[in-house]
């Protein structure tokens, strides 16, 4: 068992993650929302990039898997300080960023605050969602609960329902990338599944057309659901690192 690794993150909070050395730009695999980096992606990931002796990195952020904190206090912004900073931690080499739908968001903007990024593939990336999904999805009732009682519970596909918390959506509107330009003047592969019901087409075909770089691609795969993990999309995703210079 590899053996996890700890720093103090910026919000006094102990960080967890796995570091692999290898030759190469270092990969770095962004989890999602409630995710964490014992995940079958990230994991996957790392037996791979160890039989390739390639350098890897899986984290969790605050509040989630092995790191300290509670997951309800988490923000976007508090997760890609987490992110950045155990990224600055292992090194200040290159880095390909691997980011699984929250972690698609957090990449994007690790690419606006790191000087070392060289690639990046999103995984069902879900840029912006506190805003274009949580918020844009609730009835008024929902925003008046959230606004009132500071959070609101919602139904959830893969296990306990999440709790949606004001700080969440509000630091999330400090944090949007689809906003802004995004330039990305470095290989960028995206891939969506059809079958997602988490992220919608429309997100991946908005993120396509709103990154600024001379080579972004996007691929669909029918039949395919949010977790993007069975044996021919995980073969896809180690093609893509490759592709972006991993």
């Amino acid at each position: 068992m590899t053996d996890i690794s700890y720093i103090d993150g910026p919000n006094d909070t102990r960080l967890a993650f796995v570091h692999t050395s290898g030759e190469g730009p270092l990969i770095v695999f962004l989890s999602g929302y409630k995710s964490d980096m014992e995940g079958t992606k990230a994991v996957h990931l790392e037996a791979w990039a160890k039989a390739t002796g390639r350098a890897f990195l899986r984290l969790d952020y605050s509040g989630h898997g092995a790191s300290g904190g509670v997951f309800e206090d988490g923000c976007i912004g508090d997760w890609a300080a987490d992110a950045e900073a155990i990224i600055r931690s292992v090194t200040r080499g290159p880095v390909n960023l691997v980011g699984s739908s929250m972690g698609g968001w957090i990449a994007s903007l690790m690419t606006k605050r790191l000087d070392n990024v060289i690639g990046f593939v999103g995984i069902a990336a879900a840029p912006d969602f506190t805003e274009d999904g949580f918020w844009a999805g609730f009835s008024q009732d929902q925003r008046d609960t959230i606004l009132r009682d500071g959070s609101v519970a919602l139904p959830s596909d893969y296990g306990d329902p999440y709790i949606v918390t004001r700080r969440l959506i509000e630091d999330g509107r400090n944090n949007l990338v689809l906003r802004d330009p995004l330039p990305m003047p470095f290989p960028v592969r995206l891939m969506q599944g059809t079958e997602d019901t988490a992220v919608t087409r429309e997100t991946a075909l908005a993120l396509l057309d709103h990154i600024d770089g001379p080579d972004v691609q996007l691929t669909f795969v029918k039949g395919v659901d949010h977790r993007f993990s069975d044996p021919s999309c995980l073969e896809m995703i180690e093609r893509a690192i490759v592709d972006v210079g991993g």
